[in-house]
C-alpha cells in the first residue's frame, strides 16, 4: 500500500494547530479571509437552500468551480443561483441530482467530470433530511425514505466519484453530519440513527481510501436556522397525518407537536458551515481532520470524539494489516 504516511509527510503544524484550537468551542466567525480555492472543482449536493446554496456560493466566490446540484429541475432556486453566477461573474454550474435516484446520480456526477475535464477534487454530500417524533411512530416509509436519503445518498454520490479520483490519485470528500450523529436526542425519529450510519461509513471510508490520496472529513453541525426546519415539518407532519392510534397513543402531547417546528431561537450564522469546509479543503492533502465540529453553541460530542478516535488507535493502531490505515487517519 503507497503512502500510508502521507499525513505525516504533508503535515503542517500551522494549520492543524490552528484546527486543533476550534475544537470544542463555536467559531461564529470568518476562518478563511485569505483562502484561494482556484483550480478547485466542487460538486455539492441539496444546494436549494441552506449549507448547500451558501456553499455553491462561497466556494465559487473564492475561486472554485462549483457544481451545485438540486433536485426537481427546474426550479426557481436553480434560476436566482443561474442568475447569481452570470451577474457577479462565478463558476456555478446548476446540474440536477436528486440523491434518490442513482441515474441522476450517475449522470449528474459524470457531466461534473466531463466539464471538469477530470476527477472531481470535492464532493460535498449535503443534502439530508429531518423526521421527528417518536421511533415507534416513524412507519417504514419515513423510516426508508430517511435512511435512503441520509445515507444511501451520500455512499450512491460518493461511490460516484470514486472511481476517477482514484485513478489520479487524489480528492476529497465532506460528509455533512450533525452533532446528533454522535449525541442523541429523544424524538428526533430516526434522525440520529442516519447520521450515526453516515459517520461510521464515512470513518471507514476515510480508512479504506488511504492508499489512494483521498481524504474524508466529517462536519458536524450543531442547530442553524436554515430552512431545514421547513423541509422537515412537512415530511413530519404528513407522518403524523398517517400515523396509526396504536402507535401515537404514548406520546399524545410528543405527537401533537410533531411538524410544528421552527428552529427559533437559533440564532447562529449558518456561513459557518461553508467557512469550516473552505478552511479544510484549502488545507494540505492528508493533513485534513477526520471530524470537525462546528457550532453557535455547545459542542457536545467533543469528548466523544477524542475518546473513540484514541479507542481505535489502541485497537487497530498496532495491526500490521489496517494499523497504518487508522494511523494515517487519526494519530
Amino acid at each position: 500500500m503507497p503512502n500510508l504516511n502521507r499525513r505525516t509527510l504533508l503535515v503542517s503544524v500551522a494549520a492543524t494547530g490552528a484546527l486543533a484550537a476550534t475544537v470544542g468551542r463555536a467559531q461564529p466567525g470568518p476562518i478563511e479571509s485569505s483562502l484561494d480555492l482556484t483550480g478547485k472543482s466542487i460538486l455539492i449536493t441539496g444546494c436549494s437552500s441552506g449549507f448547500g446554496r451558501l456553499g455553491a456560493e462561497h466556494y465559487a466566490r473564492l475561486g472554485a468551480k462549483v457544481f451545485a446540484t438540486m433536485r426537481n429541475l427546474p426550479r426557481p432556486e436553480a434560476e436566482e443561483l443561474t442568475q447569481l453566477a452570470a451577474r457577479d461573474d462565478l463558476d456555478i454550474t446548476v446540474l440536477e441530482l436528486d440523491v434518490l435516484d442513482q441515474a441522476q446520480v450517475e449522470s449528474a456526477v459524470a457531466e461534473a467530470e466531463r466539464l471538469a475535464g477530470g476527477a472531481l477534487d470535492v464532493i460535498i454530500n449535503n443534502a439530508g433530511i429531518g423526521i421527528s417524533g417518536p421511533v415507534e411512530v416513524q412507519d417504514m416509509e419515513a423510516t426508508q425514505l430517511i435512511f435512503d436519503t441520509n445515507v444511501f445518498g451520500a455512499h450512491r454520490v460518493a461511490r460516484a466519484a470514486l472511481p476517477a479520483m482514484r485513478a489520479r490519485g487524489s480528492g476529497q470528500i465532506v460528509q455533512i453530519s450533525s452533532q446528533l450523529g454522535r449525541v442523541i436526542i429523544p424524538f428526533g425519529g430516526h434522525y440520529s440513527a442516519t447520521k450515526f450510519a453516515l459517520e461510521a461509513m464515512s470513518e471507514q471510508l476515510a480508512y479504506e481510501l488511504v492508499p489512494h490520496n483521498i481524504d474524508v472529513s466529517i462536519i458536524e453541525p450543531g442547530g442553524y436556522p436554515t430552512e431545514v426546519w421547513i423541509n422537515r415539518n412537512i415530511y413530519t407532519g404528513a407522518l403524523k397525518e398517517r400515523a396509526a392510534e396504536e402507535h401515537t397513543q404514548g406520546w399524545p402531547q410528543v405527537v401533537a407537536s410533531m411538524g410544528t417546528e421552527d428552529g427559533s431561537g437559533r440564532s447562529a450564522n449558518p456561513m459557518d458551515v461553508p467557512r469550516a469546509i473552505a478552511a479544510l479543503i484549502a488545507m494540505p492533502a492528508g493533513t485534513r481532520p477526520l471530524r470537525r465540529p462546528v457550532s453557535g453553541g455547545s459542542i457536545p460530542q467533543t469528548e466523544i470524539n477524542r475518546v473513540t478516535a484514541q479507542t481505535q488507535l489502541d485497537w487497530l493502531g498496532g495491526s500490521d494489516r489496517v494499523g497504518p490505515l487508522v494511523r494515517a487517519v487519526l494519530d
